[in-house]
């Protein structure tokens, strides 16, 4: 397999400062933004990175530029670096963002440590596509071929009768941030069974889109009615539509991760998903 580099995963469309930015529009910036800290670009070229506890040592100085209080010089990577490296110089020095630059030291992108995370479930993926290939080639007495396509989402054929809401608002978070993880899905005569990615299906369908990355498996027969099948059209799932929202209990994963924190807290932390999600482009 080949190996994955920044250029695979970093973020291309960066938010800046300049060096001729006062301090107060540096703190302005961040404060109106989800970001910790900004590259500090003049020309394209990288000349720093300022972070909110930097600017902090400047609260009196709410009218110096960045380049006369600005820490000259920052850790960066460059497009070719492997991500395993990225990952031990974010880790090495307790960073969230690595700017990457080219030859000429012009920045070109950012990577952060969401990207890293994207990276390394991207590279799980495979392994868990042959174990569903497997499976149902073993339980059906089928060949499968594996291709990877975008999908339109009402094509697609549940097989899960339950999701949780709050589980479907942190989805809609991490596909806002670019973590849009590929379905594994099935191909049929008349759409797509849904494998593995019911909460990410739904929450992309609230959010209005109309494809979705998938990687398809494809029967040699699609005349064989798949167990799957069976118990889709057993519970009366056609379409996602039939799939109900649970929206009065938690999901698994949230009930572990917020078990110690005061429920006056819990319930924030869906709206402050929503917030944060709504401040993301696409890109960034």
């Amino acid at each position: 397999m080949a190996t994955l580099t920044v250029a695979d995963y970093m973020i291309r469309n960066v938010q800046t400062v300049t060096p001729d930015m006062t301090v107060a529009k540096v703190i302005e910036k961040i404060t109106n933004s989800n970001f910790h800290g900004f590259p500090i670009v003049e020309n394209g070229y990288l000349l720093g990175f300022v972070t909110a506890k930097e600017l902090l040592r400047f609260t009196d100085r709410q009218d110096a530029k960045m380049r006369e209080v600005m820490r000259p010089g920052t850790l960066c990577a460059v497009p070719s670096m492997s991500i395993e490296d990225a990952t031990r110089v974010l880790f090495r020095y307790g960073l969230r963002n690595l700017p990457v630059v080219d030859e000429e030291k012009k920045i070109v992108g950012i990577i952060s440590n969401i990207d890293i995370v994207r990276s390394q479930i991207e590279k799980s993926r495979p392994a868990k596509v042959m174990s569903v290939k497997n499976v149902l080639e073993q339980q059906n007495g089928i060949r499968m071929k594996i291709s990877n396509q975008e999908v339109p989402i009402n094509k697609l054929i549940p097989t899960q009768k339950e999701v949780y809401m709050d589980e479907l608002i942190g989805r809609q978070y991490e596909i806002k941030r670019g973590l849009n993880e590929p379905l594994i899905i099935v191909k049929r005569r008349n759409g797509y069974l849904v494998v593995d990615g019911h909460h990410r299906i739904m929450a992309a369908k609230k959010m209005g889109l109309e494809t979705f990355n998938s990687i398809v498996l494809e029967p040699n027969d699609l005349n064989v009615r798949l167990g799957l099948e069976k118990t889709a059209e057993k519970w009366g799932l056609r379409t996602l539509d039939d799939v109900k929202i649970i929206e009065g209990a938690k999901h698994p994963f949230m009930e572990v991760t917020t078990m110690l924190l005061p429920q006056e807290q819990v319930d924030g932390l869906n709206e402050r998903l929503i917030e944060n999600a709504s401040n993301y482009g696409p890109d960034y």
